[in-house]
C-alpha cells in the first residue's frame, strides 16, 4: 500500500496528495468563474444576479453529495486500516443514498424552477432570465452527487492522480462547452446550464476507469442499503457538508440583505465576489481534502505523531496560500471586477472593489478553519467537527450579517465573513488543543 510507512516520507506524500487535490479543486472553481464570465457576456448583470440567486441550491446539492462522499470514504479508509470486515459496503451504500436523495431536486427542477427563483428573491425579469438555467442543472443533481462520491473513493483508494485528472477534465469540458453552447449555438443561459450539468458525467466516467485497473481495492459488491452506515458516515462528512452549504447560506443571507440595501446591482457585485471567493475556498478545500486520506490512515493505525505533523503541514500551507491571495485581491481588485462587468457599470465596480478588499481579509482565518475542521473529521472527532462547522457556516455568519449590515450597511456586509471566521478560529484553537491533549 502507498500509505504504509507513512512516518518515513510524510512530507513527500503530503505534497503529492495536496498538490494534486488543489489542482482538481481549482479546476472546479475555474469552471464556476468561466460560467460567471460567459453568462456576464451573454446576459449581463441580470444573468449574474440570476446565477447568484440560485447558487444556494447548487450549494445544497454539492453539500449533500460532499457529505456522503467525504464521510463514506473516510469511514472506508479508517475501517480498512483497522481491518473491519464491512468496509467494502460503504461505496455502494453511498451511491444508493445519493441517488435517492437527489430525486427531490430532480422533481423540483421539473415542476417549480420559476417558483424557486421567486422564493430566492428574483423579480419577473430575473425569473424570465434564469428559469431554464435552474431547471436544467437541477435535473442533473444525481450526477453532481455521484461525481463527489466517485472522486472521494478513488482518492482514498490511493489514486489521487486519477481523481485530479477527472476533476480537471470535467472542468475543462465545462469551460469549452460553456463557450460553444452560449455563443456559436446561441443557447444563452440554457447552454451555460447544460455545459455545467454534463461536466460531472465526464468526471464520473474518468473515475470509473479506476475500478477496472489493477490498483483498485474497492470491492464492487452490493448489499442491503444501510441507513445506519449512512448516518455513521455523515457524522464524519458533516464538515464537508457545512463547508459547501456555508457558501449557500452566506449567499442567501447576503442576497436578501443586499437587495434591501443596494438592489440588483449590489447583488451582481456580490455575485462577482462570491464566485471569486470560490477559488480561494477551493484551495483550502484542496489542502484539507488532500490531507484527509493521510490523516485517516495515520489515525486508523494510531500514529498520533504523524497526524499532528500532517495538521501542522496543512496549517502552514493554508496560511501561505491565504497571505498570497490577500495580497493579490488588495492589489488588483479593479481588473478582476472588470472581467465580469460587461456594461462597465461604475456602481457595480465601486461595490465590488470595496467589498473584495474587506471580504478577503478573512482568508487567513478561513484557511485555518477549513483545514482544522478537516483534521477533526479525519480523526473521527465528529462532535467538534460538527460544532466548528455549524459555527462557521451558519451561526456566526448569520448573526454577524444581521448586526453589521444594520450598523454599517454594505460595509457591514463585507465585514461579516472576516468577523465570523475570526470567531470560529478562536473556537477551533480550543478544539484542536483539546484533541491534542486527549490523544497524547
Amino acid at each position: 500500500m502507498i500509505l504504509e510507512g507513512i512516518t518515513l516520507n510524510i512530507e513527500k506524500q503530503f505534497i503529492k496528495y495536496v498538490f494534486q487535490n488543489i489542482l482538481g479543486m481549482l479546476g472546479i472553481s475555474a469552471y464556476v468563474l468561466a460560467d460567471t464570465f460567459f453568462i456576464a457576456q451573454s446576459a449581463g448583470a441580470d444573468g449574474i444576479t440570476a446565477l447568484n440567486l440560485v447558487l444556494p441550491i447548487y450549494s445544497l446539492i454539492f453539500a449533500i453529495g460532499s457529505m456522503i462522499a467525504a464521510g463514506s470514504a473516510t469511514r472506508y479508509k479508517i475501517c480498512r486500516a483497522q481491518n473491519t470486515r464491512d468496509y467494502q459496503l460503504y461505496f455502494p451504500n453511498a451511491v444508493f443514498f445519493a441517488i435517492l436523495l437527489s430525486m427531490g431536486f430532480v422533481l423540483a427542477g421539473i415542476f417549480i424552477p420559476d417558483k424557486i427563483l421567486a422564493f430566492m428573491g428574483g423579480d419577473e425579469e430575473i425569473i424570465r432570465t434564469g428559469t431554464s438555467y435552474t431547471r436544467i442543472f437541477m435535473l442533473f443533481a444525481p450526477f453532481f452527487m455521484l461525481n463527489y462520491i466517485f472522486n472521494a473513493f478513488v482518492r482514498n483508494d490511493n489514486n489521487p492522480s486519477l481523481a485530479m485528472v477527472a476533476t480537471f477534465s470535467s472542468s475543462i469540458f465545462n469551460i469549452v462547452m460553456d463557450y460553444v453552447l452560449i455563443f456559436p449555438c446561441h443557447m444563452g443561459m440554457s447552454g451555460a446550464a447544460l455545459a455545467t450539468a454534463l461536466s460531472p458525467v465526464v468526471g464520473i466516467s474518468i473515475c470509473s476507469l479506476h475500478f477496472f485497473s489493477g490498483r483498485n481495492t474497492i470491492p464492487l459488491v452490493f448489499g442491503r442499503p444501510s441507513l445506519k452506515k449512512l448516518l455513521s458516515s455523515c457524522q464524519l462528512g458533516v464538515s464537508a457538508f457545512v463547508g459547501e452549504i456555508s457558501s449557500g447560506v452566506t449567499t442567501m443571507v447576503f442576497n436578501t440583505l443586499i437587495l434591501g440595501i443596494a438592489g440588483n446591482i449590489g447583488v451582481a457585485a456580490y455575485g462577482v465576489i462570491a464566485n471569486v471567493a470560490m477559488v480561494a475556498v477551493s484551495i483550502f478545500n484542496g489542502i484539507s481534502q488532500g490531507g484527509q486520506p493521510l490523516l485517516s490512515d495515520a489515525f486508523g493505525r494510531n500514529e498520533i505523531r504523524s497526524s499532528h505533523r500532517l495538521l501542522r503541514l496543512s496549517i502552514i500551507t493554508a496560511s501561505a496560500a491565504a497571505a498570497l491571495m490577500i495580497f493579490i485581491f488588495n492589489v488588483i481588485p479593479e481588473p478582476i471586477t472588470a472581467i465580469f462587468n460587461r456594461e462597465n457599470n461604475p456602481e457595480m465596480t465601486a461595490y465590488a472593489v470595496t467589498g473584495m478588499r474587506i471580504y478577503f481579509s478573512g482568508l487567513l482565518f478561513a484557511g485555518f478553519n477549513i483545514v482544522g475542521t478537516g483534521y477533526l473529521s479525519a480523526t473521527a472527532q465528529a462532535g467538534w467537527a460538527f460544532a466548528t462547522s455549524i459555527l462557521r457556516g451558519f451561526a456566526a455568519i448569520i448573526v454577524c450579517a444581521l448586526i453589521l449590515s444594520r450598523l454599517f450597511g454594505m460595509y457591514g456586509i463585507w465585514l461579516t465573513v472576516p468577523c465570523a471566521e475570526l470567531i470560529t478560529a478562536i473556537v477551533m484553537v480550543f478544539a484542536i488543543v483539546r484533541n491534542f491533549k486527549k490523544s497524547c
